[in-house]
């Protein structure tokens, strides 16, 4: 059976007025691909025949081709080697399926039929419909991509963080002020820094009932007559413990470092980590570092103003050392009481496991705020090592893949000194 990524949200024409049965006929052809023709006696038309053939190059069976033209001996698929027929096959996905079905075809096509390369090809790339996959791809191919495809690659690149940018941004900046604000808070303001409204409701257990005033005393002294048996009670709260909004400061009220493997498993999140780290670094109360590692460590700090130039800075594949890059951000902090670190690493450690383990256990005695993410992606349940999750959970530091729609909730709990949310415990060690 051809595994099709999904129906397109169109129809022909026709198939409304198509009676039920040859209805059906027409969609398990349509499912099963051109070998089933025979067996549903059901012929494509139109708008049908056209998307059955886009899919029957991805998805199809038979004699195929790869794109550099050799056979593959088995059930394959073929766009061929012409590359103009690549960019038309490109154009016609387009045109009959959704874009979030056209993204899953082109990474399909990128797998399974080796079309990296053809992405070194303006006109493809100008084809094709850009998003995060696509970038972590061209991010891949970066040093072998001649110079008349950068500036393309850079115009996909940059489209694919902007809208990221407009997706992520104002939650992130109004869920991290928020938690700054409510970490400000002092316990022995001046009165007039007191935030009442907050003082009263956490010493609302301190209500005292006071006694009642002697009412034939009280009527006396203003000369009226109290009414008979009536009663009077009043009460307060003790403010046993006042709270009180910090100062205004021009320096940064906390300190975020973003340690990101830049392995190729890992290509989703380090694009999602490039626009968090820049939106970060656009707020004046934090101060962000972003610092990327296979077996080298780079600090890309100075780039964080634009997201692209991040990018294009790091090396997507190669090893892992974990331990070095938590050497380099454990050397570069200074107020570990107000300080996030946030690794973002699948964990499969090539580097010295028991010293970074260590390192991370001397940075929680410290003070520091010590979050480990498995994935920052929308995708599923990542591969990790899951013997490494847990040795850095019995340290306090759970693991666990975090969507980007959670990451400022995740910052915030860390900032706040509050339980992390752990979006799915299935993913926890």
């Amino acid at each position: 059976m051809r595994q099709t990524p999904g129906e397109t949200t169109e129809r022909t024409a026709t198939a409304s007025h198509t009676p039920p049965d040859a209805e059906r006929l027409r969609r398990w052809r349509m499912v099963l691909g051109a070998d089933s023709a025979d067996s549903t006696d059901r012929a494509l038309t139109g708008q049908d025949a056209a998307m059955d053939s886009a899919l029957n190059a991805l998805y199809g069976g038979g004699g195929g081709k790869k794109p550099n033209g050799r056979g593959t001996g088995g059930r394959s698929a073929g766009l061929g080697a012409s590359a103009p027929s690549v960019a038309r096959w490109l154009g016609d996905i387009r045109t009959y399926f959704p874009s979030s079905v056209v993204q899953v075809m082109q990474r399909d096509a990128i797998d399974r039929l080796g079309l990296a390369t053809l992405l070194l090809e303006p006109e493809m790339l100008e084809a094709v419909e850009p998003d995060v996959h696509l970038v972590g791809t061209l991010l891949s191919l970066d040093k072998a991509m001649p110079e008349t495809t950068k500036e393309t690659a850079r115009a996909v690149v940059r489209k694919v963080v902007e809208d990221l940018e407009a997706r992520l941004e104002s939650r992130t900046k109004a869920t991290l002020t928020g938690a700054l604000d409510r970490s400000a808070r002092i316990s022995r303001p001046r009165h007039r820094d007191i935030d009442w409204d907050r003082t009263i409701r956490a010493n609302l257990k301190n209500y005292l009932t006071l006694p009642a005033p002697d009412t034939a005393t009280t009527a006396g002294a203003t000369g009226t007559t109290g009414t008979a048996g009536a009663t009077a009670t009043t009460g307060t709260v003790v403010p046993e413990r006042l709270i009180g909004y910090g100062r205004s400061s021009r320096s940064a009220k906390k300190d975020i470092v973003l340690c990101v493997d830049q392995s190729g498993s890992m290509a989703a999140s380090v694009v999602y980590a490039s626009v968090f780290g820049a939106v970060l670094a656009s707020m004046r109360t934090l101060s962000t570092r972003l610092v990327v590692f296979d077996t080298a460590v780079v600090d890309l700090t100075d780039q964080l103003d634009d997201p692209v130039d991040v990018l294009f800075g790091t090396q997507l594949g190669g090893g892992t050392d974990i331990n070095r890059a938590l050497a380099y951000c454990q050397s570069r902090i200074t107020r570990p009481a107000d300080t996030v670190v946030v690794l973002i690493s699948d964990l499969y450690e090539g580097g010295i496991r028991d010293e970074m383990l260590k390192r991370v256990a001397a940075m929680k005695a410290s003070g520091v705020q010590f979050v480990t993410l498995l994935a920052l992606s929308d995708e599923g349940a990542p591969a990790y090592d899951h013997e490494h999750a847990a040795a850095l959970g019995a340290l306090g530091a759970p693991a666990f893949a975090c969507t980007p729609d959670l990451f400022p909730d995740v910052m915030a709990a860390a900032i706040e000194k509050r339980p992390l949310p752990i979006p799915d415990k299935e993913h926890q060690p």
